[in-house]
């Protein structure tokens, strides 16, 4: 593990500790982005992404979180983690050129069966 996808993953600890399970995705996300702010690691929260499609720019996409502009965040607060969960972090990351993301999903009861790291 890097040290920034540590600290991260600290912080999502944090955030689960206090608030527990059973909250919205948006909830949990907007605690998460203070405990980052707390802990002065820089993030940009919803971040636009576009699609390449046969020459054409598609809109629409949305990063739940982009930290350090580096590691992908994607947050989920599911009990059952859907199958594309995973895969959908995986084309945020080749559509992005970036390397590495994190899948944080609150809902587990214990946070650290519920982080799983991406690296391309």
């Amino acid at each position: 593990m890097d040290d920034l996808t540590g600290q991260i993953i600290g912080a999502a600890i944090e955030v689960h500790r206090e608030l527990g399970v059973g909250l919205l995705e948006s909830v949990y996300e907007a605690a998460l982005c203070h405990e980052l702010g707390l802990r002065n690691i820089a993030y940009q929260r919803q971040v636009a992404m576009d699609v390449s499609y046969k020459g054409v720019v598609i809109q629409g996409q949305r990063l739940d979180l982009l930290v350090h502009g580096e590691v992908i965040v994607e947050l989920k607060a599911q009990l059952k983690l859907p199958e594309f969960a995973q895969a959908q972090l995986i084309s945020y990351l080749k559509s992005t050129g970036l390397k590495r993301g994190l899948l944080i999903n609150f809902a587990e009861p214990k946070l650290v069966n519920g982080v799983k790291r991406v690296s391309l």
